[in-house]
């Protein structure tokens, strides 16, 4: 079977959902997750959805902040929610579809000043990658993963706009540079964009809205991230793909982040 698999930090789900609805009926996808839902199960809006054919729906979410959604035009299990978060956040949510675990995060951001004594922002950043490390290094390979979602870290010098500059900046700095590595390495996890976007490339799924044009200023990062184990990828037949939707950024009142999709058959 074909599963194509969508990230997108929508930044309210409410808010976006006329363009969420416009997206999908513009592109072929499965499952799309969703991050900083910005709303409690109840408020999910569910029947939208479904209308556009995705009637299964798993939500994490919370009052006005963070949150994640899955969506899909397949039925799924949901599994236990896993304890990456030490404050509790919705940010984190498990499903088995077609054999395939997929795990939708929304990692915290970090704050702005990037040290774990002076700032418990970036403390609870780095501990929430260091927990998904641990566990990575527990868990059966053998068995399909796909981790996807707004993970808050751009890990490459041609993942944000200038290397240099960002280092002292968070979502760039030495220490997530190491963390993301970390994850990567615990987890031995692939990352198709590269194959399809090869380095020295510069791809980003971020832009501020600061800039009246963000492809004029172009001053970018790559955060959002879907990534497959190496039992995911054996499975897979023939060519992974994956696309950044940028063209969505250049919408009215858009989120700031850019779906991004990958697909395959396994």
């Amino acid at each position: 079977m074909r599963l194509s698999v969508v990230s997108w930090n929508v930044n309210s789900v409410r808010l976006r959902m006329e363009q969420i609805a416009k997206f999908l009926n513009a592109i072929d996808a499965d499952v799309i997750c969703l991050q900083e839902i910005k709303c409690q199960e109840h408020e999910f809006p569910r029947q939208a959805f479904a209308d556009i054919g995705f009637p299964h729906i798993h939500i994490a979410g919370q009052k006005g902040w963070h949150g994640v959604a899955i969506a899909s035009r397949y039925p799924f299990e949901a599994n236990e929610l896993l304890p990456f978060c030490r404050r509790g956040e919705a940010r984190v949510q498990a499903i088995v579809v077609s054999g395939v675990e997929i795990w939708n995060f929304y990692i915290p951001a970090g704050g702005d000043v990037p040290d774990r004594t002076a700032n418990d922002k970036f403390d609870h950043k780095l501990e929430f990658y260091e927990r998904v490390s641990a566990h990575l290094k527990t868990r059966n390979k053998d068995h399909p993963l796909l981790i996807c979602g707004d993970l808050n870290i751009a890990p490459g010098e041609f993942d944000v706009w200038s290397h240099r500059q960002m280092l002292k900046i968070v979502s760039h700095t030495p220490q997530e540079i190491d963390a993301f590595s970390e994850f990567i390495t615990s987890g031995e996890l692939y990352d198709p964009f590269r194959d399809t976007y090869p380095l020295p490339e510069k791809i980003f799924t971020w832009w501020s809205y600061r800039a009246a044009d963000f492809r004029k200023s172009n001053r970018g990062l790559r955060l959002d991230h879907i990534l497959l184990n190496p039992a995911l990828k054996a499975r897979a037949t023939g060519d992974i793909t994956a696309k950044i939707h940028d063209w969505v950024r250049e919408w009215e009142r858009p989120s700031d982040h850019a779906p991004i999709q990958v697909e395959f058959t396994i």
